[in-house]
């Protein structure tokens, strides 16, 4: 079983790539020999009643997002019984949606009062190196969680030993280390792009696509790079996770336990999941160089909008986890009470 020690030291494997030092932005500004320092962000809309109402909502989005995974991630570690497998990758993925909502969202919430949208060049590559980042690592998070699923369900008697405490935080480290090394491959190239002076990005964040296609260079070579490291990885790791969980589900097609319900629900969900992250990015990155309206939806789908739902997911459809969630707050409403000033009736 993986306990608290194994999330804490995950988290701190994770912290270590979390920021980008002083002497790294640094590079950056070594690398960029064009005269563009800043990009202009057009955003999500021009109209003033829109941002005010998109203001409202992605704000309010945000915040539910932070608090729902924040409370999937203390649930986890705070109950015993949640200290499986499962739970502990689930964790896992409440800490990257948290990471995957925060890069871009920020900022776009404080665009929509700004005169001027811009963002420095090292903010750009910033943003494109953790978009990048935590959704390679989300990736093979994910593929990490349908392995527990394929093993939970057709190799029960070997599960424990199978997936073992070493085993479920050395597919976290993988995670976070293969998300590394991708987003390292797409800034290898980025950093030495010279830009003429074109620096209008039509979006809310800087997203790779958008910001090679401003460069002074034929782009077509590094377009087929980009759908082969992206987009293909994209397609193929949702074609392997659809192919598992098909297999899984036709496993306990047969069977009509209330075991076999908790665990069809459990897999319904994960593969929600996977379709809700996975299609948003192999439409934007297998298509990486035509600009479509859908576009910028997507974008906002897959940064802003599957984070959210991601809590919602796993808890209305986890009667476990939805139990110990509501465990977990009517704990702190009690002891709220007990520690709130009491004053005598006058």
């Amino acid at each position: 079983m993986c306990n608290c020690r194994s999330v804490t030291f995950s988290s701190s494997v994770i912290l270590s790539y979390f920021v980008i030092p002083e002497q790294s932005l640094q590079i950056m500004e070594g690398f960029n020999h064009s005269g563009v320092s800043e990009f202009v962000l057009l955003g999500l809309t021009d109209s003033p009643e829109l941002q005010i109402f998109f203001f409202v909502m992605f704000s309010v989005f945000y915040l539910l997002t932070m608090l729902g995974n924040c409370l999937i991630l203390l649930t986890v570690l705070c109950t015993p019984h949640l200290h499986s497998p499962m739970y502990f990758l689930l964790s896992n993925l409440s800490l990257i949606d948290m990471c995957l909502s925060s890069f871009a969202t920020p900022k776009m919430i404080m665009d929509f009062f700004a005169e001027h949208k811009t963002i420095s060049f090292e903010g750009c590559i910033s943003q494109i190196f953790f978009l990048h980042l935590f959704t390679g690592t989300e990736i093979v998070l994910l593929i990490s969680m349908s392995f527990d699923r394929y093993i939970a369900i057709c190799k029960p008697l070997h599960y424990s030993t199978i997936m073992s405490q070493r085993v479920c935080v050395g597919l976290v480290v993988t995670s976070w280390t293969v998300g590394f090394l991708h987003t390292l491959s797409q800034l290898a190239f980025t950093l030495y792009l010279p830009f003429c002076g074109p620096n209008v990005v039509d979006s809310f964040f800087c997203d790779l696509p958008l910001v090679i296609q401003l460069a002074c260079v034929d782009i077509y070579v590094l377009g087929i790079f980009m759908i082969s490291t992206s987009g293909v990885i994209a397609l193929v790791s949702f074609l392997l996770l659809l192919t598992s969980y098909v297999i899984v589900l036709v496993t306990i097609k047969d069977h009509s336990s209330t075991g076999s319900s908790k665990v069809f629900s459990t897999c319904t969900a994960h593969f929600l999941v996977v379709l809700m992250f996975f299609g948003p990015c192999i439409f934007i990155y297998v298509w990486p160089f035509t600009n479509f309206l859908v576009d910028k939806v997507l974008s906002v789908f897959y940064t802003i909008f599957t984070p959210f739902l991601n809590p919602l997911i796993y808890t209305l459809r986890n009667q476990e986890m939805k139990t110990a969630v509501k465990k977990k707050l009517s704990n702190q409403y009690l002891n709220l009470g007990k520690t709130s000033p009491r004053y005598p009736v006058q």
